[in-house]
């Protein structure tokens, strides 16, 4: 199944392009699923249908899916239901340790949505929707947060996992088998074993939400309105992007004007013109596709309304028994994620550079630690911890570059653990 992640600046129309590129793929025959994360009325007007708030668990986070045009449907994630379940389920398990501790179990009715709540219930929704159900998907777009958001988000699953690792490492496993003992010995209950289980489960889970946002199939959508701002609003976001290894499938410039008389008119289409030949030379010069949608010069509600894109032009109508119709426009062919790399120079330079893609990264946003077997790079706002390759774990940084929008580390063997070479 293909996955379509839709974010960008906020107020710049990712609601309406999700919605228009699950359309034009339900148009041509596929059957689609639109997740939203919008609580407000934007997805509801944007469809010309209501979207229930409630509904779902934490196996699968939103309601029963509504049609809102023959081969799409599209549901709402709810995550209230997903905390109070997670929450509820945490609860059970560790009842042993909270009643160690002297701790009142809460109600059911009172537990609040904390914040931070939404991206667990996100990727919940990823895997509910991957795993089908019984319901086999051609596609799923996903209506996300803004930008810098949606990196958070998608960076979640090796954060936490990383997480667990470290607080649960193999080999501590062995000492669960001695906890019966240990608490005869100490005349106290210890931590249920439920909690390990747990634990185990969520890295599980965690894995399986990690394969979804690394499959050749998902790609990232950045929606953008050209303007003076939107290139560098949107560099961090790129960098961060490629940082966690997601795959950007097209960048698509939304509400372009059209020429006119009006002085006023003109002056902003000259400046959107400006702007999207900027966006070209960045994005398209590198292999990310740029899309094109005009302003309707109205809000585009409804099916018929989101028809009126031009995006949506030509597709031929619904496929014929033979199958699914040609990939729409808003679809482009999904393009290889940024990998690192590791360049042998040893025979010249006596060094191996580990080359990490970074486009849109600035040079003085940009940080590196060291730490053990990791490789720690920053990226503006983002922090990502690297495991080295084997082979420059036995080596020692000695210096780091910017260049063609990829992160260039040099490394030096170290030679009291590098092979010798017998003379």
């Amino acid at each position: 199944m293909r996955t379509v992640l839709v974010t960008g600046p906020g107020g710049a129309g990712r609601t309406t392009v999700a919605a228009a590129t699950a359309l034009a793929a339900a148009r041509s025959g596929r059957r689609v699923l639109l997740l939203t994360t919008d609580p407000g009325p934007v997805p509801d007007a944007v469809l010309g249908t209501a979207l229930p708030d409630r509904g779902g668990d934490a196996r699968r986070p939103f309601p029963p899916p509504v049609e809102a045009a023959p081969g799409l449907w599209a549901a709402r994630v709810a995550t209230g239901e997903h905390f109070t379940a997670l929450a509820h389920d945490l609860q059970e398990r560790g009842a042993a340790l909270f009643d160690l501790l002297g701790a009142a179990p809460l109600d059911p009715e009172e537990f609040t949505e904390l914040p931070g709540a939404e991206p667990l219930a996100v990727l919940a929704a990823l895997r509910a929707a991957h795993r089908g159900d019984g319901t086999p998907w051609d596609l799923l777009v996903v209506d996300l947060p803004p930008g810098h958001d949606t990196v958070r988000l998608l960076a979640l699953p090796g954060q936490l996992r990383r997480y667990l690792r470290r607080l649960l490492p193999p080999e501590r496993q062995a000492a669960r088998a001695l906890r019966p003992v240990l608490a005869q010995l100490a005349g106290v209950p210890m931590p249920a074993q439920r909690l390990y289980e747990l634990a185990g489960r969520w890295d599980e889970e965690l894995a399986a939400v990690q394969d979804v946002l690394d499959a050749d199939g998902t790609t990232v959508h950045l929606v953008a309105e050209p303007g003076p701002l939107t290139a560098a609003a949107l560099r961090t976001v790129r960098a961060g992007l490629a940082l966690y290894g997601c795959r950007l499938g097209a960048l698509v410039a939304n509400r372009l004007l059209p020429d006119g008389d009006d002085p006023w008119l003109a002056g902003r289409a000259e400046a959107q013109r400006a702007a999207l030949k900027g966006l070209y030379e960045e994005y398209g010069t590198g292999g990310v596709p740029v899309l094109e949608l005009p302003h309707l010069g109205r809000d585009p509600l409804g099916i018929e309304g989101l028809l009126g894109l031009g995006g949506l032009d030509g597709l031929g109508g619904p496929a014929d028994a033979a199958g699914p119709g040609p990939e729409p426009a808003l679809l482009p062919a999904p393009a290889p994620g940024p990998l690192p790399a590791v360049e042998d120079r040893l025979a010249e330079d006596d060094l191996l550079v580990w080359r990490l893609p970074l486009p849109g990264a600035e040079r003085d946003r940009i940080g590196l630690v060291r730490r053990g077997d990791e490789l720690i790079v920053s990226v503006g706002p983002f922090r990502r911890a690297l495991p080295l390759p084997s082979a420059l774990r036995r080596c020692t940084v000695s210096g780091a570059g910017l260049r063609d929008g990829a992160l260039c580390v040099r490394f030096t063997p170290d030679p009291d653990l590098w092979p010798r070479t017998a003379s």
